[in-house]
């Protein structure tokens, strides 16, 4: 008997740790194979430059990134309704506790907004969604460790002067117009 209540006591307090709360990792996840969508990883190898040129601040900015999760709904005649159902599911996913707003842009049909996971000093995760009523919409999770301000500023002038591997960046050709 006492070794059935506390089976039940235990199954009960794993049932109810359980976050049924949505997040994006979870969004990812359920619509990565979905045929709306076109989901990518973007390893730190996009970068492709020569690591011994980079000042201290450059290389501390690559160290803190792990990796970039890109996923897009292709917008067409056939899922306009689910655009709006699928963008409405992100921005609500975004005003969630573990989401913090940095900076939003743009209104109506043409927006986006800018997030982290974490405190200003250590950043796990910035979180760029762009939506455009032509096109589409794209949630962009930049993954990372102890990444601040300066690491993200540090990584897009790195973006701008890399030779970027477009091969990585090749699934969403079909978006771009």
């Amino acid at each position: 008997m006492k070794i059935s209540f506390y089976i039940a006591v235990v199954v009960s307090l794993f049932l109810l740790s359980c976050n049924n709360e949505p997040s994006l990792q979870k969004y990812f996840v359920e619509n990565s194979e979905k045929k709306d969508f076109v989901a990518l990883d973007v390893s730190p190898s996009i970068f492709n430059m020569d690591k011994t040129k980079l000042t201290p601040e450059q290389k501390t900015a690559l160290a803190s990134f792990d990796k970039m999760n890109v996923l897009a709904f292709k917008l067409d005649e056939s899922n306009k309704a689910a655009f709006e159902v699928e963008s409405e599911k992100v921005k609500q996913i975004l005003k969630g506790k573990d989401y913090q707003e940095l900076m939003k842009f743009g209104s109506g049909k043409d927006a986006a907004s800018v997030s982290f996971v974490g405190d200003e000093d250590h950043i796990n995760e910035f979180i760029l969604f762009a939506k455009k009523k032509e096109n589409g919409f794209a949630v962009v999770r930049i993954l990372g460790n102890d990444m601040n301000p300066n690491n993200i500023m540090n990584m897009i002038s790195l973006l701008q002067s890399s030779n970027i591997d477009l091969e990585q960046l090749k699934p969403l050709q079909g978006l771009m117009k």
